[in-house]
This record gives C-alpha cells, sequence and structure tokens, in this order.
C-alpha cells in the first residue's frame, strides 16, 4: 500500500476486500455488520470505524491493521476523540454495584430532582461533559444503590430513575475510548426501564439504545429496536402526557435518522415527517430533556436528514430555516452547527464550514473536541487555502488536534 498513500480509509477497505475475492454482504457477515454498511465505510459515508471494528475486518481479509489503515492509523485515534480525565470515576461508579443494603436508600424524591438537575446543567453548561463527570458518579452509585434495597412499588419507580441515570451516563460516555462500556450502559438501561414498566423510561432507553446500534454501524437492529418501541407505546400515546409525546416523537426521529444514514431517503423523510407531526402536538416551548425533542429542534433534524443522505444542499437549504440560538441546549446547538458545517464541507466550502464549527466551539467547545465529524474536517481543513488556514489552526489548536 506504500504506492498508494492519499487513499481513503474506504478506498483501502475497498481494495483489499476485492483483492481477498469477498463481496460486501460477504464481508459485512464476517464483521457483524451489513452489505450497506460496507458500502458506506468504502465511499467514505461514515467515519473510519473504531479500533475493535477494524481488528475484526483486518481478520476477515486477513490482513494485518496497520496495512489496512495506513497513515489514518495516527489519524484514528486523532480523530475518534479522547478520554475525558472523569471517564475513570464514571467508570468506576458503573462497574461497582452495592450489594450491601446497610445503608438506607437516599429518598426518590431527591434522587429525582438531582437527576433533573443534572440535565439541566447538561443543556446550560458549555464544558457539559465536565459537569457530567463530575455528577455522574455519586447519582450512578445512588441510583443503584436505590434499585436493589426498595421494594414494591418504590424499586420499580426507583429502577426507572435508574434507567434516566444511565442514559445520562451514555451521553458522557458517547465518543470517547470505552465502547464496552457503553455498551454495557445502554443494556442495563433498558432492563431496568423493562424492570420498572414505566412507559416514559421504556422510550427514553429504546432512544438512547438505538443511537448505540446505530453509532456501531448496525443500522438494522437500531431501526428494529426503534420500531420494536415506537409499537410498543403507540396505543398510549393518544391519551400520552406532554413528556411521552415528546419521547414517541424522538423515536420516530430516531426511525428518520436511521433511514437517512443508511441511504434510505424515501422512508427517512417520512419518518422525519412523521416526527414533526408529533411535534405540532407539542407545546410551544416545550423541550424534552433527554433527547431535546420539541418544535424548534425539527428544523435541526431535517438538516441531520439531509445531510446523512449526503445532500448539502438540502442540508443548507434547511439550514437557512433555522436560527441556532431559538435551540436552548448549547450542546445540541453546537451539534446542529456542526451538521450545518458538514453541508458547507459537502459543498467545498472551506470559509463557511470554519465558520460554522467556530459558531459550535463558541457554543459548547466539549461537544466539538469530542464529534468525530468536527475533528476530522478540521483535520482536513489544516490544508485548506490559506486565507482559512489561520482560523483553521487556530480552533484545531483549541480543540486538541495540535498543540
Amino acid at each position: 500500500m506504500d504506492s498508494m498513500p492519499e487513499l481513503t480509509f474506504g478506498q483501502r477497505l475497498k481494495i483489499y476486500r476485492e483483492r481477498s475475492g469477498k463481496t460486501r454482504a460477504v464481508l459485512g457477515g464476517l464483521v457483524g455488520r451489513s452489505a450497506e454498511w460496507v458500502k458506506a465505510v468504502e465511499t467514505d459515508r461514515i467515519l473510519p470505524p473504531r479500533v475493535h471494528m477494524l481488528d475484526r475486518i483486518a481478520r476477515a481479509l486477513k490482513v494485518d491493521v496497520s496495512a489496512l489503515v495506513g497513515e489514518l492509523s495516527d489519524r484514528s485515534a486523532v480523530v475518534n476523540g479522547p478520554e475525558h480525565p472523569a471517564l475513570a470515576t464514571v467508570r468506576d461508579a458503573v462497574n461497582r454495584i452495592p450489594l450491601s443494603g446497610r445503608v438506607p436508600p437516599v429518598p426518590l424524591d431527591q434522587l429525582r430532582e438531582r437527576l433533573a438537575a443534572a440535565w439541566r446543567a447538561r443543556h446550560q453548561a458549555s464544558d457539559h461533559r465536565t459537569v457530567l463527570g463530575g455528577l455522574l458518579p455519586g447519582l450512578v452509585r445512588d441510583a443503584q444503590h436505590a434499585a436493589l434495597t426498595y421494594e414494591g412499588d418504590e424499586r420499580r419507580q426507583a429502577q426507572a430513575l435508574l434507567a434516566g441515570v444511565l442514559g445520562l451516563a451514555q451521553m458522557f460516555l458517547a465518543y470517547q475510548p470505552a465502547a464496552e462500556l457503553l455498551w454495557r450502559v445502554a443494556d442495563r438501561a433498558m432492563v431496568a426501564a423493562q424492570e420498572s414498566g414505566e412507559p416514559e423510561a421504556l422510550a427514553g432507553a429504546g432512544w438512547f439504545l438505538c443511537q448505540v446500534h446505530r453509532d456501531a454501524g448496525d443500522w438494522d437492529t437500531a431501526m428494529a429496536v426503534t420500531l420494536d418501541v415506537v409499537s410498543a407505546l403507540e396505543a398510549r400515546v393518544a391519551d400520552a402526557d406532554t413528556n411521552l409525546l415528546a419521547l414517541w416523537g424522538a423515536l420516530n426521529f430516531e426511525a428518520a435518522y436511521t433511514a437517512a444514514r443508511a441511504g434510505e431517503e424515501g422512508r427517512a423523510w417520512r419518518y422525519w415527517d412523521r416526527a414533526d407531526r408529533v411535534a405540532q402536538r407539542l407545546p410551544k416551548d416545550f423541550y424534552q430533556p433527554q433527547t431535546s425533542f420539541s418544535r424548534v429542534i425539527m428544523g435541526a433534524h431535517a438538516v441531520t436528514v439531509a445531510v446523512e443522505l449526503q445532500k448539502s444542499g438540502e442540508a443548507l437549504r434547511q439550514a437557512r430555516r433555522v436560527d441556532p440560538a431559538g435551540i436552548p441546549s448549547r450542546p445540541r446547538r453546537a451539534r446542529h452547527l456542526i451538521e450545518v458545517a458538514r453541508g458547507h464541507y459537502g459543498k467545498g466550502d472551506s470559509e463557511a464550514t470554519v465558520a460554522a464549527l467556530r459558531q459550535a466551539y463558541e457554543s459548547a467547545p466539549e461537544t466539538i473536541r469530542f464529534n468525530g465529524y468536527a475533528r476530522q474536517m478540521t483535520l482536513n481543513l489544516l490544508d485548506a487555502p490559506r486565507p482559512v488556514r489561520k482560523d483553521v489552526v487556530d480552533l484545531a489548536l483549541k480543540v486538541g488536534l495540535v498543540s
């Protein structure tokens, strides 16, 4: 591969796959993914897989990982996001299950208020990951202790709270080098939600679990999980309170997002339409804390669908209809601006891409520091034309890509 140093990861993967005589379907089957996922990787529609998947691909193709990734080996660690200093303490809290019943559990009302306060802090803080890193260890320990100690209806309430706390933990763990922990948290949250029997807990846990499957490239399972929960809750929606209705709408959007990631344009927009109809039933100023689902977020969701479908022009058209300042959550606002940057990047507009990324950084630095797309675009733009290069270098310094 030394004679082809400028190839992207996807191009390298295609060469090695074809050299091995395997179809996309065969390779996908060997690594537990679909043929569509392999195609998306080969065409660079999605970022290169993380280390554990790279190893599985290399074994399936009978090549060394370093040969497969080439010059991207150093870049992979750079664009996948760093380890937050608080990760070790959060991991310890998740892994250590309190089995002793000698200490009384935290009152449920107190635990419920702490969880709500943590969500508020997450939306309001620019350093939201650091804020969560300080709050989560105690919340996780107390929620797990409550779920194991209470009995009867109080135990079911505690299980619902535990599912919510683990969902918040998933927000902290996402895009960090902690894949196994992320999966464990998502699975445990779904079990707790099922044990609780509460529809809202089930909706929230399903929303989080869908994202883990989708981000791993398993779009079929992500869609199946989402639609299973949507179906289970549909009969309750007619008489649902505002929060459950919003969660149901958020699940419909997750179906749209997953379909877009898989390149299914018609299906993606159909589910976006369903989600939008739900959003219009919500009070104008309502903002669901776990999912950000609301009237105001649907414009940002349209940008996400378009950019995932590789429709940069449509993404930017949708973006012109959205006022980022109207999104009350700082990290969600930053995420939207990163999607806008992806639209500009797809059109080859370096200046507008950098401007959107800088806005994202100003909104929530810890969102852009851990977002693989933002880091990849910033890294690639280090070779941008001279007029924007100074801004790119400045951004790369802030994000931690260069020192």
